[in-house]
């Protein structure tokens, strides 16, 4: 898998964090908005290449620049996914009085700044999303958010889930396989649910998931999922506007009422294949029988 190295700047004021909305490009292409992000150039330490991004692409002088971190994450490019590794910069830049006026050239064509970036209808891009989510430490459970420790999530309970359709619409099945904090198996499980696409089925494989982890008393999880639709969905990024799925999804919501901290993590399919082998199981538990 590729990795792709960026410099990112977090450069927040009272008005919140500050975002660039990148040019169209071709006329059909989405707008995003991004958190400054560049390259580093052959020769260049990271911290220069943030500075020199600032500059060239928004105009801004830095005062002080200190690193926060160095996350890695997955986010979608078309139909794969792509490993990025960014070094995230808290940034202080100078400002003309009381505010900071970028001047967006070459590859911005616009800026604002955003205090709820969940809930501000401003369209980011995955990577963005990522870095704040992290940096943040936000923890979302769809309208009713759970925010808690991110960190607290992490190292506690994780329960896989994944559904599985055969012809999509077809014999479908779910799977669900969970480990404690230590990474030990705690159990496992499959259920055929009948008739479904894959899009049903991941739903109902989350809601049998958040149904196990109540039944064995966890109270801080974290939920993955190979579907980035489910996780963004359940994560507050997307909306919900399909009917075959809007029950399920608000019945879950109900459910992680019952947790602390509630996290939903998305992982390529090879990372999620002990959920999708107790689903595949379950479907030929019955499909087998009826043979």
């Amino acid at each position: 898998m590729k990795q792709r190295i960026r410099v990112v700047g977090i450069i927040r004021d009272a008005n919140g964090v500050l975002v660039f909305k990148k040019y169209r490009g071709r006329s059909e292409a989405p707008v995003f908005w991004e958190l400054p992000t560049g390259k580093i150039a052959f020769g260049e330490q990271p911290e220069e290449a943030m500075v020199r991004t600032l500059s060239e692409y928004a105009g801004l002088t830095v005062s002080s620049i200190k690193i926060k971190d160095a996350i890695t994450f997955l986010a979608p490019e078309g139909a794969s996914q792509l490993s990025n590794l960014y070094i995230v910069y808290e940034v202080i830049v100078k400002a003309e009085g009381s505010s900071i006026k970028p001047e967006p050239r070459d590859r911005y064509s616009a800026y604002k700044f955003l205090k709820d970036y969940v809930g501000s209808g401003v369209k980011l891009d995955a990577a963005t999303l990522s870095v704040l989510e992290i940096e943040d430490e936000r923890v979302v459970a769809g309208a009713g958010a759970h925010k808690g420790d991110m960190r607290e999530a992490v190292n506690s309970a994780t329960v896989y889930v994944d559904g599985s359709s055969r012809g999509n619409p077809g014999a479908a099945g779910i799977g669900y396989y969970i480990v404690g904090e230590d990474g030990q198996l705690i159990k496992r499980g499959g259920e055929f649910i009948g008739f479904a696409t894959s899009r049903v089925a991941e739903y109902y494989a989350l809601k049998e998931g958040v149904e196990q982890a109540i039944e064995l008393g966890f109270k801080s999880v974290r939920f993955v999922s190979d579907s980035l639709m489910v996780v963004n969905q359940m994560n507050g990024i997307f909306k919900v506007k399909n009917d075959d799925i809007l029950v399920v999804h608000n019945e879950i919501k109900e459910l992680l009422k019952k947790f602390d901290v509630a996290v939903f993590t998305h992982v390529p399919r090879l990372q999620n294949a002990a959920a999708d082998k107790e689903a595949n199981l379950a479907i030929d538990r019955v499909l087998k029988n009826r043979e």
